[in-house]
């Protein structure tokens, strides 16, 4: 395996390893990416001799930071201009068929999630059957920065978590930890990061020579066995604010929840930073992430991803999410020039049209 390339892949025994492997980026996913790791676990999924598959990154940083956003601002339409929807939809349209691949696998598949896991990293480890967080794990979908919204089955683990904590975290971008991601569903085990390759040991030396629930059930008992105890691991924001948080999120409209956020006045600073962060985001992800939670309530995973690809194209298509990361990313000057420039200026009309079909013809994921 050329060790230069962005995956790197081998395989000890029946367990099939995936490293991500572009450590100065924190492993954010490109296309080349997204289609060999596509690519090999199709192989693998049929390779009798594969029994089970880790996913992690080269090194303690990062699984992954997310997606390849400054290719996708190379490509997107700035306010005024005409779309060109080819490549966004190739992108995000890659990225999606792959995660629905990992949530939908018969094989147990593993994600070690330490460190800076967002986005992308998110919708690789989300669909995953054993997800693991660390004490370094840091998540977090901060869409509302950059004019987006969180995709990558987005719409399936936020609507999934205990309360309204989905709609709270859509709406600030907030972080959370491993211990949070437990809380919220978001990980099956968290293991101190130092076990890493021990834990990759362990799942190596196991007898995977039962079928597929077996397997799933040796796997589980393997990591378990593992697990930090509840006192060495870190404090949970989300379950010490989940009240806190319930009572924000406890209107009727988006106006009057984002604005309950907004005003929080404590001392509190995680809390402070949500607030802050809802506050200068894009006003019309709000409106997004309120439409796209109350849609996709009741649909299966395959329509939620076919949903969440119409609103990535049509977003990069809206001058929204070009003028967000240029402001974050690009010129770095932190001060983007939204248009329309509140919420209160963003009409019904204006956030259903991000629903609606872009393209002519076919689905591009009309086959999952």
């Amino acid at each position: 395996m050329d060790q230069d390339s962005p995956v790197l892949f081998s395989r000890r025994g029946a367990l099939a390893i995936a490293t991500l492997n572009l450590p100065k980026a924190l492993n954010a996913l490109n296309l080349s990416m997204i289609d060999l790791l596509s690519a090999q676990l199709d192989s693998w999924a049929e390779d009798d001799e594969v029994a089970a598959i880790w996913i992690d990154g080269s090194d303690d940083k990062a699984l992954c930071a997310g997606g390849d956003v400054v290719a996708l601002y190379r490509e997107s339409a700035a306010y005024g201009e005409t779309p060109d929807y080819r490549y966004p939809t190739d992108f995000f349209s890659h990225e999606y068929r792959l995660d629905y691949k990992i949530h939908t696998c018969a094989k147990p598949i593993v994600v070690w999630g330490g460190g800076i896991v967002m986005g992308g990293g998110i919708g690789i480890m989300a669909g995953a059957s054993h997800r693991i967080v660390t004490e370094t794990t840091r998540m977090a979908m901060p869409e509302i920065t950059i004019g987006l919204f969180p995709d990558v089955g987005g719409s399936w683990f936020l609507n999934r978590m205990p309360g309204r904590l989905g709609l709270f975290l859509g709406l600030t971008g907030a972080p959370f930890n491993g211990a949070d991601a437990l809380f919220a569903g978001m990980a099956d085990r968290i293991i101190a990061q130092k076990q890493r390759k021990p834990v990759l040991s362990a799942l190596q030396a196991l007898d995977y020579s039962g079928d597929i629930v077996a397997n799933h059930r040796k796997v589980n008992d393997c990591l378990k066995a593992f697990e930090l105890p509840p006192l060495q691991r870190p404090e949970s924001a989300l379950r010490e604010h989940y009240d806190q948080i319930q009572l924000f999120t406890d209107f009727s409209t988006l106006p009057e929840v984002c604005a309950a956020i907004s005003a929080y006045q404590g001392v509190d600073k995680w809390l402070q930073r949500a607030a802050s962060t809802l506050a200068g985001g894009s006003p019309l992800t709000p409106w997004v992430v309120w439409e796209q939670l109350r849609r996709s309530r009741h649909l299966c995973l395959a329509d939620i991803y076919r949903m969440e690809l119409v609103l990535a194209v049509n977003l990069c298509g809206s001058g929204h999410f070009k003028e967000g990361v240029r402001a974050l990313l690009v010129d770095k000057d932190r001060e983007p020039k939204w248009q329309p420039a509140s919420l209160k200026e963003i009409s019904p009309g204006q956030v259903e049209q991000y629903f609606e079909e872009p393209w002519g013809g076919e689905h591009p994921l009309a086959d999952l």
